[in-house]
C-alpha cells in the first residue's frame, strides 16, 4: 500500500538516496541530548534505543537538511524501511534498525508515521489552530514515544496514552524555544488562532526581542505544554528500574526548559534559552520522588 503523499512505485525511477553524512548522522544518535539513551540503562536496551532515534534522526535532517529533491528522497527513506523490516537494508542506520525491529517484533506504523511527518514538513510551514498542529505531533513526536515503550517492554493503552500526552509536550516544548530560529526558516509552529486571539501579527516574530503580546502568547503555550507534561506524569509511576529514571529524566528535561523560558520573561526571541544540568536532574529527581511541581 502506497502511503500518503508517497510517489506512486510506477513514477520513482529517479529515487534518490538521501545526500546526508552518514557518520553524522550515526554519531548524532549517540551524542545528543536523547535522554531515553541513558548510560544508566543496560546496553542492550540502550542500543535498541539508538537504532529508533538513528531512524528518527535520519528522518528528520533528509526532511531539514538534505540537498536535492527531498520528496524523493523520503520515496528512498520509506522504501529502505521496508528493506529493513526484511532484513535486506544496506544503509548502516537501517541494517541496525533492521536487527532491532526484528529482535522486538517492531511494527511498521510508528516508522512510517515519522516519515509522513516529514513529507508533511515539506508543504506545511503554518497550523491555523491547535488542533492541527496536535494532529502534527501525533505523527513527528508520538511514535517515538510509542517505540520506546516498545523498547522497554511496556506496552498497553494507558502507557501509551501518557507517553503521547509526555511526546506532544515535547515536542511544543522545541517549538516553543525555537520560535526565532523557525521563524527564519519561514515556519510557524505557533497556531495562527492563538496569534489572532492574543494580538500578535506574524512579522512581530522577526523581532530582535518579544513584544508583551508575544510574551503573553509564549506563556500560554508554555501553559499548555506544561499541562500535557504533567497529564503525562503516571508514566513514570507504570515503568520500573533504569527505565523509570529514563521516562523522568526525559519528562524532567521538557519541564526544566519551560522553567527556564518562565524564568526569561517568556522572550524566546532575544534569548536562546536552555535549562541547566542541576534544573532537568532536579525536575527529574521530583518526578521520580513523586513530587509535582508546576
Amino acid at each position: 500500500m502506497t502511503s500518503p503523499g508517497r510517489t506512486p512505485l510506477v513514477e520513482r525511477s529517479a529515487v534518490e538516496r538521501p545526500h546526508l553524512d552518514t557518520e553524522t548522522v550515526m554519531a548524532k544518535s549517540s551524542t545528543e541530548n536523547f535522554t531515553v539513551a541513558s548510560r544508566l540503562l543496560p546496553g542492550r536496551i540502550r542500543e535498541h534505543l539508538l537504532a529508533v532515534y538513528g531512524f528518527a534522526r535520519f528522518v528528520d535532517d533528509v526532511g531539514d537538511l538534505a540537498t536535492g529533491d527531498r520528496e524523493r528522497q523520503l520515496d528512498w527513506v520509506e522504501d529502505e524501511l521496508d528493506r529493513s523490516l526484511a532484513g535486506t537494508a544496506q544503509h548502516p542506520v537501517f541494517v541496525r534498525l533492521g536487527r532491532t525491529a526484528a529482535a522486538l517484533g517492531l511494527e511498521r506504523a510508528p516508522f512510517a508515521d515519522l516519515v509522513a511527518a516529514n513529507r508533511q514538513d515539506q508543504h506545511v510551514s503554518r497550523y491555523a489552530s491547535y488542533a492541527e498542529l496536535e494532529a502534527y505531533c501525533a505523527l513527528s513526536a508520538n511514535p517515538v514515544g510509542r517505540l520506546v515503550l516498545a523498547v522497554l517492554g511496556r506496552t498497553g493503552e494507558r502507557a501509551t496514552a501518557l507517553s503521547d500526552k509526555i511526546c506532544t509536550g515535547l515536542q511544543l516544548v522545541e517549538h516553543w524555544q525555537d520560535v526565532a530560529e523557525d521563524y527564519r526558516a519561514g515556519r510557524v509552529y505557533l497556531p495562527l488562532e492563538d496569534l489572532e486571539r492574543l494580538g500578535v501579527d506574524e512579522r512581530d516574530l522577526a523581532r530582535p526581542a518579544a513584544t508583551p503580546a508575544v510574551k503573553r502568547l509564549v506563556a500560554f503555550e508554555v501553559g499548555r505544554a506544561r499541562r500535557l507534561l504533567h497529564e503525562g506524569e503516571p508514566l513514570v509511576g507504570l515503568l520500573s528500574g533504569a527505565g523509570k529514571v529514563a521516562i523522568a529524566g526525559f519528562t524532567g528535561g521538557g519541564l526544566a526548559q519551560l522553567d527556564a523560558i518562565e524564568r526569561r520573561g517568556y522572550d524566546v526571541l532575544a534569548h536562546q534559552v536552555k535549562a541547566t544540568k542541576a534544573a532537568v536532574a532536579s525536575r527529574t529527581v521530583g518526578l521520580l520522588a513523586g513530587r509535582t511541581r508546576w
